[in-house]
Protein backbone atom coordinates (compact mmCIF):
# COMPACT_ATOMS: atom_id res chain seq x y z
CA UNK A 1 0.00 0.00 0.00
CA UNK A 2 1.28 3.49 -0.78
CA UNK A 3 2.56 5.51 2.13
CA UNK A 4 0.38 8.35 0.91
CA UNK A 5 -2.79 6.58 2.06
CA UNK A 6 -1.95 6.43 5.76
CA UNK A 7 -4.46 7.88 8.19
CA UNK A 8 -4.21 11.53 9.18
CA UNK A 9 -2.29 12.57 12.27
CA UNK A 10 -4.66 11.99 15.12
CA UNK A 11 -3.80 14.77 17.51
CA UNK A 12 -6.16 17.72 17.17
CA UNK A 13 -4.77 21.17 17.73
CA UNK A 14 -6.27 23.25 20.53
CA UNK A 15 -8.80 25.84 19.46
CA UNK A 16 -6.81 28.33 21.51
CA UNK A 17 -3.87 27.92 19.16
CA UNK A 18 -3.42 30.50 16.35
CA UNK A 19 -5.36 29.79 13.18
CA UNK A 20 -2.15 29.11 11.24
CA UNK A 21 -1.24 26.34 13.70
CA UNK A 22 -4.75 24.85 13.73
CA UNK A 23 -4.85 24.74 9.92
CA UNK A 24 -1.45 23.10 9.58
CA UNK A 25 -1.90 20.21 7.07
CA UNK A 26 -1.59 16.74 8.55
CA UNK A 27 -1.44 14.73 5.31
CA UNK A 28 0.06 15.21 1.87
CA UNK A 29 -3.47 15.36 0.48
CA UNK A 30 -4.02 18.55 2.49
CA UNK A 31 -0.59 19.98 1.71
CA UNK A 32 -0.69 22.67 -0.98
CA UNK A 33 2.25 23.75 -3.08
CA UNK A 34 5.74 22.43 -3.81
CA UNK A 35 4.52 20.29 -6.68
CA UNK A 36 8.02 20.40 -8.16
CA UNK A 37 8.99 18.20 -5.20
CA UNK A 38 5.78 16.37 -4.29
CA UNK A 39 4.00 15.89 -7.61
CA UNK A 40 3.77 12.37 -9.09
CA UNK A 41 7.24 11.12 -9.94
CA UNK A 42 8.96 14.10 -8.31
CA UNK A 43 12.08 13.58 -6.17
CA UNK A 44 10.80 14.13 -2.65
CA UNK A 45 7.59 12.18 -3.22
CA UNK A 46 9.58 9.25 -4.61
CA UNK A 47 11.89 9.37 -1.58
CA UNK A 48 8.92 9.29 0.80
CA UNK A 49 7.20 6.49 -1.10
CA UNK A 50 10.41 4.46 -1.02
CA UNK A 51 10.78 5.14 2.73
CA UNK A 52 14.23 6.56 1.98
CA UNK A 53 15.98 7.19 5.32
CA UNK A 54 18.27 9.93 4.00
CA UNK A 55 18.67 13.13 5.97
CA UNK A 56 17.62 16.32 4.23
CA UNK A 57 17.61 20.10 4.31
CA UNK A 58 14.52 22.11 3.43
CA UNK A 59 15.55 25.52 2.06
CA UNK A 60 12.93 28.15 1.38
CA UNK A 61 11.25 31.39 2.48
CA UNK A 62 9.18 31.59 5.68
CA UNK A 63 5.70 30.12 5.61
CA UNK A 64 6.28 27.65 2.78
CA UNK A 65 5.58 24.54 4.87
CA UNK A 66 9.02 23.29 5.92
CA UNK A 67 7.98 22.27 9.43
CA UNK A 68 4.66 20.88 8.24
CA UNK A 69 6.33 18.74 5.61
CA UNK A 70 8.78 17.33 8.15
CA UNK A 71 5.91 16.36 10.45
CA UNK A 72 4.02 14.70 7.62
CA UNK A 73 7.11 12.70 6.63
CA UNK A 74 7.53 11.54 10.23
CA UNK A 75 3.93 10.34 10.28
CA UNK A 76 4.08 8.62 6.91
CA UNK A 77 7.33 6.83 7.79
CA UNK A 78 6.10 5.95 11.30
CA UNK A 79 9.04 7.66 12.96
CA UNK A 80 9.25 9.51 16.26
CA UNK A 81 9.34 13.25 15.63
CA UNK A 82 11.42 15.55 17.80
CA UNK A 83 11.35 19.25 16.99
CA UNK A 84 14.00 21.78 17.97
CA UNK A 85 14.58 25.40 17.11
CA UNK A 86 18.17 26.51 16.75
CA UNK A 87 17.04 29.87 18.17
CA UNK A 88 15.80 28.39 21.45
CA UNK A 89 17.82 25.19 21.87
CA UNK A 90 21.50 24.56 22.24
CA UNK A 91 23.54 21.68 20.91
CA UNK A 92 23.73 20.24 24.44
CA UNK A 93 20.00 19.53 24.51
CA UNK A 94 20.10 18.06 21.02
CA UNK A 95 23.01 15.75 21.95
CA UNK A 96 20.94 14.37 24.84
CA UNK A 97 18.12 13.63 22.42
CA UNK A 98 20.53 11.94 20.01
CA UNK A 99 21.77 9.65 22.78
CA UNK A 100 18.16 8.64 23.49
CA UNK A 101 17.57 8.17 19.75
CA UNK A 102 20.58 5.84 19.64
CA UNK A 103 19.02 3.69 22.35
CA UNK A 104 15.71 3.68 20.46
CA UNK A 105 17.47 2.72 17.23
CA UNK A 106 18.97 -0.33 18.94
CA UNK A 107 15.38 -1.43 19.65
CA UNK A 108 14.32 -0.88 16.04
CA UNK A 109 12.64 2.53 16.45
CA UNK A 110 13.31 5.43 14.10
CA UNK A 111 13.69 9.07 15.06
CA UNK A 112 13.38 12.18 12.92
CA UNK A 113 15.15 15.14 14.47
CA UNK A 114 13.78 18.34 12.97
CA UNK A 115 15.94 21.43 13.52
CA UNK A 116 14.32 24.69 12.50
CA UNK A 117 16.67 27.51 11.44
CA UNK A 118 19.57 25.07 11.45
CA UNK A 119 21.79 27.75 9.91
CA UNK A 120 21.89 29.45 13.32
CA UNK A 121 24.15 26.69 14.63
CA UNK A 122 27.77 27.46 13.85
CA UNK A 123 29.95 25.09 11.85
CA UNK A 124 31.42 23.41 14.94
CA UNK A 125 27.97 22.84 16.44
CA UNK A 126 26.73 21.34 13.19
CA UNK A 127 29.59 18.83 13.36
CA UNK A 128 27.87 17.29 16.36
CA UNK A 129 25.21 15.85 14.06
CA UNK A 130 27.68 14.02 11.81
CA UNK A 131 28.32 10.75 13.70
CA UNK A 132 24.61 10.21 14.36
CA UNK A 133 23.62 10.99 10.78
CA UNK A 134 26.35 8.71 9.42
CA UNK A 135 25.32 5.78 11.65
CA UNK A 136 21.65 6.30 10.84
CA UNK A 137 20.82 6.85 14.50
CA UNK A 138 18.71 9.83 13.52
CA UNK A 139 17.21 11.11 10.34
CA UNK A 140 18.02 14.80 10.38
CA UNK A 141 15.66 17.24 8.70
CA UNK A 142 16.92 20.80 8.86
CA UNK A 143 14.97 23.87 7.82
CA UNK A 144 16.62 27.10 6.72
CA UNK A 145 15.79 30.33 4.97
CA UNK A 146 19.48 30.81 4.12
CA UNK A 147 21.49 29.32 1.27
CA UNK A 148 22.75 25.94 2.58
CA UNK A 149 25.87 26.22 0.43
CA UNK A 150 27.04 29.07 2.67
CA UNK A 151 25.39 28.31 6.00
CA UNK A 152 25.60 24.53 6.41
CA UNK A 153 28.83 22.70 7.20
CA UNK A 154 30.13 21.09 4.00
CA UNK A 155 30.58 17.71 5.70
CA UNK A 156 27.00 17.73 6.97
CA UNK A 157 25.64 19.10 3.71
CA UNK A 158 27.28 16.27 1.76
CA UNK A 159 25.28 13.78 3.83
CA UNK A 160 21.94 15.49 3.27
CA UNK A 161 19.71 16.03 0.28
CA UNK A 162 18.72 19.64 -0.23
CA UNK A 163 15.16 20.38 -1.32
CA UNK A 164 14.27 23.94 -2.31
CA UNK A 165 10.78 25.07 -1.33
CA UNK A 166 9.17 27.96 -3.16
CA UNK A 167 6.85 30.74 -2.02
CA UNK A 168 3.24 29.77 -2.58
CA UNK A 169 1.56 31.32 -5.62
CA UNK A 170 -1.19 33.76 -4.74
CA UNK A 171 -3.96 31.43 -5.94
CA UNK A 172 -2.75 28.70 -3.57
CA UNK A 173 -2.70 31.13 -0.64
CA UNK A 174 -6.29 32.11 -1.52
CA UNK A 175 -7.20 28.41 -1.53
CA UNK A 176 -5.71 28.03 1.97
CA UNK A 177 -7.76 31.00 3.19
CA UNK A 178 -10.94 29.57 1.67
CA UNK A 179 -10.21 26.23 3.35
CA UNK A 180 -9.78 27.97 6.73
CA UNK A 181 -13.08 29.83 6.28
CA UNK A 182 -14.92 26.61 5.46
CA UNK A 183 -13.42 24.28 8.09
CA UNK A 184 -15.79 24.18 11.11
CA UNK A 185 -13.42 22.13 13.31
CA UNK A 186 -9.96 23.61 12.93
CA UNK A 187 -10.81 26.78 11.04
CA UNK A 188 -13.39 29.57 11.09
CA UNK A 189 -16.32 27.67 9.60
CA UNK A 190 -18.40 28.00 12.76
CA UNK A 191 -18.43 31.79 12.29
CA UNK A 192 -20.22 31.48 8.91
CA UNK A 193 -18.29 34.38 7.43
CA UNK A 194 -19.00 35.64 3.95
CA UNK A 195 -15.76 36.79 2.33
CA UNK A 196 -15.49 38.81 -0.87
CA UNK A 197 -12.99 37.23 -3.29
CA UNK A 198 -11.17 40.57 -3.48
CA UNK A 199 -10.70 40.52 0.32
CA UNK A 200 -9.01 37.13 0.20
CA UNK A 201 -6.88 38.23 -2.72
CA UNK A 202 -5.80 41.28 -0.73
CA UNK A 203 -4.73 39.13 2.21
CA UNK A 204 -2.95 36.71 -0.09
CA UNK A 205 -1.20 39.46 -2.00
CA UNK A 206 0.31 40.95 1.14
CA UNK A 207 1.52 37.57 2.37
CA UNK A 208 4.22 37.31 -0.34
CA UNK A 209 3.66 33.57 -0.55
CA UNK A 210 3.84 33.08 3.25
CA UNK A 211 0.90 30.90 4.30
CA UNK A 212 1.42 31.61 8.00
CA UNK A 213 1.24 35.37 7.49
CA UNK A 214 -1.87 35.05 5.36
CA UNK A 215 -3.70 32.92 7.95
CA UNK A 216 -2.68 35.25 10.78
CA UNK A 217 -4.07 38.19 8.82
CA UNK A 218 -7.28 36.26 8.11
CA UNK A 219 -7.76 35.62 11.82
CA UNK A 220 -7.57 39.34 12.55
CA UNK A 221 -9.86 40.15 9.62
CA UNK A 222 -12.41 37.61 10.87
CA UNK A 223 -12.55 39.37 14.24
CA UNK A 224 -13.21 42.66 12.47
CA UNK A 225 -15.89 41.09 10.26
CA UNK A 226 -17.74 39.82 13.33
CA UNK A 227 -18.77 43.41 14.00
CA UNK A 228 -19.83 44.00 10.40
CA UNK A 229 -22.49 41.38 9.78
CA UNK A 230 -20.01 38.51 9.36
CA UNK A 231 -19.03 39.98 5.99
CA UNK A 232 -15.33 40.24 5.16
CA UNK A 233 -14.78 43.06 2.67
CA UNK A 234 -11.59 44.34 1.01
CA UNK A 235 -11.73 47.37 3.32
CA UNK A 236 -11.74 45.13 6.40
CA UNK A 237 -8.94 43.06 4.94
CA UNK A 238 -6.92 46.25 4.48
CA UNK A 239 -7.74 47.32 8.04
CA UNK A 240 -6.56 43.95 9.33
CA UNK A 241 -3.28 44.49 7.51
CA UNK A 242 -3.08 47.99 9.00
CA UNK A 243 -2.04 49.41 5.65
CA UNK A 244 -3.80 51.12 2.79
CA UNK A 245 -4.39 48.83 -0.15
CA UNK A 246 -2.76 50.03 -3.36
CA UNK A 247 -3.90 48.91 -6.79
CA UNK A 248 -1.23 46.38 -7.55
CA UNK A 249 -1.12 42.84 -8.87
CA UNK A 250 2.26 41.27 -8.22
CA UNK A 251 1.89 38.90 -11.15
CA UNK A 252 -0.20 40.98 -13.49
CA UNK A 253 -0.13 44.15 -15.53
CA UNK A 254 0.48 46.52 -12.60
CA UNK A 255 3.58 44.55 -11.61
CA UNK A 256 5.15 44.91 -15.04
CA UNK A 257 3.95 48.46 -15.65
CA UNK A 258 5.37 49.84 -12.42
CA UNK A 259 8.74 48.10 -12.60
CA UNK A 260 8.96 49.37 -16.19
CA UNK A 261 8.17 52.90 -14.98
CA UNK A 262 10.87 52.63 -12.29
CA UNK A 263 13.49 51.38 -14.75
CA UNK A 264 12.71 54.01 -17.37
CA UNK A 265 12.66 56.81 -14.80
CA UNK A 266 16.17 55.80 -13.70
CA UNK A 267 17.31 55.57 -17.31
CA UNK A 268 15.94 59.06 -17.97
CA UNK A 269 17.78 60.51 -14.94
CA UNK A 270 14.58 61.41 -13.03
CA UNK A 271 15.21 60.68 -9.32
CA UNK A 272 11.80 61.96 -8.17
CA UNK A 273 9.87 59.65 -10.48
CA UNK A 274 12.21 56.77 -9.62
CA UNK A 275 11.51 57.25 -5.90
CA UNK A 276 7.76 57.45 -6.51
CA UNK A 277 7.58 54.20 -8.46
CA UNK A 278 9.87 52.48 -5.98
CA UNK A 279 7.58 53.55 -3.14
CA UNK A 280 4.51 52.35 -5.04
CA UNK A 281 5.98 48.88 -5.43
CA UNK A 282 7.24 48.48 -1.88
CA UNK A 283 4.10 49.87 -0.23
CA UNK A 284 1.92 47.58 -2.34
CA UNK A 285 3.69 44.54 -0.94
CA UNK A 286 6.12 43.69 -3.72
CA UNK A 287 8.95 41.36 -2.72
CA UNK A 288 11.78 43.79 -1.87
CA UNK A 289 14.41 41.33 -3.03
CA UNK A 290 12.77 41.27 -6.47
CA UNK A 291 13.09 45.07 -6.55
CA UNK A 292 16.71 44.79 -5.38
CA UNK A 293 17.51 42.38 -8.22
CA UNK A 294 16.00 44.76 -10.77
CA UNK A 295 17.96 47.70 -9.33
CA UNK A 296 21.19 45.70 -9.73
CA UNK A 297 20.15 45.01 -13.32
CA UNK A 298 19.72 48.75 -13.92
CA UNK A 299 23.26 49.37 -12.68
CA UNK A 300 24.81 47.01 -15.22
CA UNK A 301 22.45 47.74 -18.12
CA UNK A 302 22.07 51.51 -18.00
CA UNK A 303 24.99 52.84 -15.94
CA UNK A 304 27.70 50.35 -16.79
CA UNK A 305 31.28 51.58 -16.88
CA UNK A 306 30.27 55.23 -16.93
CA UNK A 307 30.00 54.87 -13.12
CA UNK A 308 31.25 51.37 -12.27
CA UNK A 309 30.83 51.99 -8.54
CA UNK A 310 27.04 51.91 -9.08
CA UNK A 311 27.06 48.12 -9.17
CA UNK A 312 28.74 47.88 -5.76
CA UNK A 313 26.31 50.42 -4.34
CA UNK A 314 23.32 48.42 -5.58
CA UNK A 315 24.73 45.13 -4.29
CA UNK A 316 25.25 46.82 -0.92
CA UNK A 317 21.62 48.02 -1.00
CA UNK A 318 20.50 44.44 -1.68
CA UNK A 319 22.58 43.19 1.26
CA UNK A 320 21.21 45.93 3.50
CA UNK A 321 17.65 44.95 2.62
CA UNK A 322 18.43 41.30 3.32
CA UNK A 323 20.05 42.22 6.65
CA UNK A 324 17.57 44.83 7.88
CA UNK A 325 14.32 43.72 6.29
CA UNK A 326 11.45 46.16 5.92
CA UNK A 327 10.81 49.00 6.45
CA UNK A 328 14.40 49.92 7.37
CA UNK A 329 15.88 48.32 4.27
CA UNK A 330 13.59 50.31 1.97
CA UNK A 331 15.81 53.34 2.47
CA UNK A 332 18.83 51.47 1.09
CA UNK A 333 16.94 50.77 -2.13
CA UNK A 334 15.80 54.41 -2.24
CA UNK A 335 19.42 55.53 -1.95
CA UNK A 336 20.40 53.19 -4.78
CA UNK A 337 17.73 54.33 -7.23
CA UNK A 338 18.47 58.02 -6.60
CA UNK A 339 22.15 57.41 -7.28
CA UNK A 340 21.38 55.45 -10.44
CA UNK A 341 19.06 58.18 -11.68
CA UNK A 342 21.72 60.85 -11.20
CA UNK A 343 24.70 58.80 -12.41
CA UNK A 344 26.10 59.16 -15.95
CA UNK A 345 24.57 56.61 -18.27
CA UNK A 346 26.09 54.07 -20.64
CA UNK A 347 24.70 50.92 -22.20
CA UNK A 348 27.92 50.25 -24.11
CA UNK A 349 28.76 47.00 -22.28
CA UNK A 350 25.13 45.82 -22.53
CA UNK A 351 25.15 46.53 -26.28
CA UNK A 352 28.59 44.95 -26.75
CA UNK A 353 27.63 41.76 -24.96
CA UNK A 354 24.37 41.52 -26.91
CA UNK A 355 26.41 41.82 -30.13
CA UNK A 356 28.76 39.07 -28.96
CA UNK A 357 25.84 36.74 -28.21
CA UNK A 358 24.36 37.43 -31.65
CA UNK A 359 27.77 36.75 -33.24
CA UNK A 360 28.06 33.44 -31.40
CA UNK A 361 24.58 32.47 -32.53
CA UNK A 362 25.12 33.14 -36.24
CA UNK A 363 28.74 32.02 -36.72
CA UNK A 364 30.47 28.66 -36.33
CA UNK A 365 32.32 27.92 -33.09
CA UNK A 366 35.76 29.09 -34.15
CA UNK A 367 38.84 27.33 -32.73
CA UNK A 368 41.09 29.16 -30.30
CA UNK A 369 44.16 30.48 -32.17
CA UNK A 370 47.20 28.26 -31.52
CA UNK A 371 49.26 31.02 -29.95
CA UNK A 372 46.58 31.53 -27.25
CA UNK A 373 46.33 27.88 -26.27
CA UNK A 374 47.93 26.49 -23.15
CA UNK A 375 50.76 24.00 -23.74
CA UNK A 376 51.32 21.92 -20.58
CA UNK A 377 52.60 18.82 -22.43
CA UNK A 378 55.40 18.11 -24.91
CA UNK A 379 52.94 16.91 -27.55
CA UNK A 380 51.03 20.18 -27.35
CA UNK A 381 54.22 22.17 -27.78
CA UNK A 382 55.17 20.03 -30.79
CA UNK A 383 51.75 20.90 -32.27
CA UNK A 384 52.61 24.61 -31.90
CA UNK A 385 50.27 25.23 -28.96
CA UNK A 386 51.38 28.54 -27.44
CA UNK A 387 53.88 29.27 -30.25
CA UNK A 388 54.51 33.01 -30.82
CA UNK A 389 52.49 33.97 -27.75
CA UNK A 390 53.58 37.38 -26.47
CA UNK A 391 53.45 38.00 -22.72
CA UNK A 392 52.08 41.53 -22.45
CA UNK A 393 54.01 42.38 -19.29
CA UNK A 394 57.30 41.80 -21.11
CA UNK A 395 56.65 44.15 -24.04
CA UNK A 396 56.81 47.90 -24.27
CA UNK A 397 53.60 49.63 -23.24
CA UNK A 398 52.27 46.36 -21.77
CA UNK A 399 50.34 45.81 -25.02
CA UNK A 400 51.35 43.22 -27.64
CA UNK A 401 50.37 43.49 -31.27
CA UNK A 402 48.75 40.08 -31.09
CA UNK A 403 45.45 38.87 -32.48
CA UNK A 404 43.20 37.41 -29.76
CA UNK A 405 40.01 36.76 -31.76
CA UNK A 406 39.65 33.83 -34.18
CA UNK A 407 40.82 34.59 -37.71
CA UNK A 408 37.31 34.83 -39.10
CA UNK A 409 36.40 37.47 -36.51
CA UNK A 410 39.66 39.41 -36.54
CA UNK A 411 39.15 43.16 -36.24
CA UNK A 412 35.64 42.97 -34.80
CA UNK A 413 34.73 45.80 -32.42
CA UNK A 414 31.94 45.00 -29.99
CA UNK A 415 32.61 47.45 -27.19
CA UNK A 416 32.19 51.08 -28.19
CA UNK A 417 32.62 53.26 -25.08
CA UNK A 418 30.63 56.44 -24.72
CA UNK A 419 31.92 59.84 -23.63
CA UNK A 420 29.88 59.70 -20.40
CA UNK A 421 31.39 59.68 -16.92
CA UNK A 422 34.34 57.41 -16.30
CA UNK A 423 33.77 55.63 -19.59
CA UNK A 424 35.27 58.66 -21.33
CA UNK A 425 38.61 57.62 -19.79
CA UNK A 426 38.11 54.08 -21.07
CA UNK A 427 37.54 55.44 -24.57
CA UNK A 428 40.82 57.31 -24.31
CA UNK A 429 42.56 54.14 -23.10
CA UNK A 430 41.22 52.20 -26.08
CA UNK A 431 42.60 54.85 -28.40
CA UNK A 432 45.96 54.61 -26.66
CA UNK A 433 46.00 50.81 -26.97
CA UNK A 434 45.26 51.05 -30.69
CA UNK A 435 48.02 53.64 -31.12
CA UNK A 436 50.57 51.35 -29.40
CA UNK A 437 49.57 48.41 -31.60
CA UNK A 438 49.73 50.53 -34.75
CA UNK A 439 53.19 51.82 -33.84
CA UNK A 440 54.45 48.26 -33.32
CA UNK A 441 53.03 47.16 -36.68
CA UNK A 442 54.84 50.04 -38.38
CA UNK A 443 58.12 49.17 -36.66
CA UNK A 444 57.96 45.45 -37.37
Amino acid sequence: MSLFHNAPVAAATSQRAPLAERMRPTTLDEYLGQQHLLGPGKPLRLAIEADDPSSMIFWGPPGTGKTTLAKIIAHLTQASFIEFSAVLSGIKEIKQVMVEAEKAASLGSRTILFVDEIHRFNKAQQDAFLPYVERGTIRLIGATTENPSFEINAALLSRCRVYTLQSLPQQQVVALLERALADPVRGLGALHLQADPEALETLASYSSGDARNALNALEVAAQLAAGHGQHLTPALAAEALQRRVLLYDKRGEQHYDIISALHKSVRNSDPDAALYWLGRMLQAGEDPMYVARRVVRMAVEDIGLAAPEALNLCLSARDAMHFLGQPEGDLALAQAVVYLALAPKSNAVYTAYSSVLAEIERTPAEPVPLHLRNAPTRLMRELDYGKDYQYAHDVEGRVADMQCLPDRLAGRRYYQPTQEGREKLLAQRLQEIERIKQQKRENS
